[in-house]
């Protein structure tokens, strides 16, 4: 076990660990902001032009980024709204590149994956660590923000895929990649995993999971959902969202000052 210690960033000051502590808190809301970009963008971009949408979800995203970043430490209502923005704006470019641009999920699944194994690259040739547990200088955290970003276009097009181009519908895709999910999880516990490779396999698989889920209880019924509609998913995982943020915020739970880190990870 080692302490937790503060780095100097490109900011003026200390800066303490950016990222939540791995609890189960972290992947229930990280879960909840998948499945709401995935509602959001759909109503989004599906009923407004998508050119000017995506360039406010841009902004949104770009404005959130930038007061995260001139943080000093973890502040959980920040970061899960950078999560969140994060996510409506990575769905909106897969959403936007199949339906604005006609680009088969499938070739996104390949051009997203190439790309977010460029960034894992770079950023392990200039930081030599992907660990989220050394988030504590503004250019890993840069980095850190930009393979959350592809993820999320990755997945949402993966799990278009499977529901859609497979034809294998949004529930069965969710128990999919529940079960995918669950690989990690018992290779990192069972079978001593690499940390870092056991968690971005999680965080990517996350990803085609919420969103297969929001897909589920939104589409139509002759679609394979359950017909709730994106708006209505939108608003309770919004809520959702809020409150989860709201109670990490009040009682730090997830701060990742107060818990050790396994040195392997």
């Amino acid at each position: 076990m080692r302490t937790i210690e503060a780095e100097p960033g490109i900011w003026t000051g200390p800066m303490l660990r950016k990222v939540p502590a791995l609890t189960a808190w972290f992947w229930v809301v990280k879960l909840v902001t998948t499945a709401l970009g995935e509602a959001v963008s759909d109503y989004l971009v599906k009923r407004f032009d998508p050119v000017p949408v995506v360039l406010v979800g841009f902004v949104a995203f770009a404005v959130s980024l930038a007061v995260q970043l001139r943080a000093r430490r973890y502040v959980a209502w920040l970061y899960w709204s950078v999560a969140a923005m994060v996510s409506v704006f990575g769905t909106m470019g897969a959403d936007v590149a199949h339906v604005g641009l006609g680009i088969p999920y499938a070739v996104s699944v390949v051009v997203c994956g190439i790309a977010l194994a460029a960034t894992f690259v770079l950023w392990d040739r200039n930081e030599h660590t992907l660990s989220i547990h050394s988030i504590t200088t503004t250019p890993r955290e840069a980095f850190y923000w930009a393979a959350a970003t592809v993820t999320f276009a990755l997945g949402t097009a993966t799990g278009d895929f499977t529901a859609v181009t497979l034809h294998l519908g949004y529930l069965s895709s969710a128990i999919l990649f529940v079960c995918v999910f669950a690989i990690p999880a018992i290779g990192y516990w069972r079978f001593r995993m690499n940390g870092v490779l056991a968690f971005w396999f999680a965080y990517i698989v996350t990803r085609p999971v919420g969103a297969s889920f929001a897909d589920w209880f939104a589409k139509p019924v002759s679609d394979g959902g359950l017909g709730h509609g994106d708006a209505l998913v939108s608003v309770v995982l919004a809520i959702a969202l809020v409150a989860l943020a709201a109670l990490l915020t009040v009682t730090g739970l997830d701060d990742p000052t107060r818990a050790p880190v396994d040195g392997h990870r």
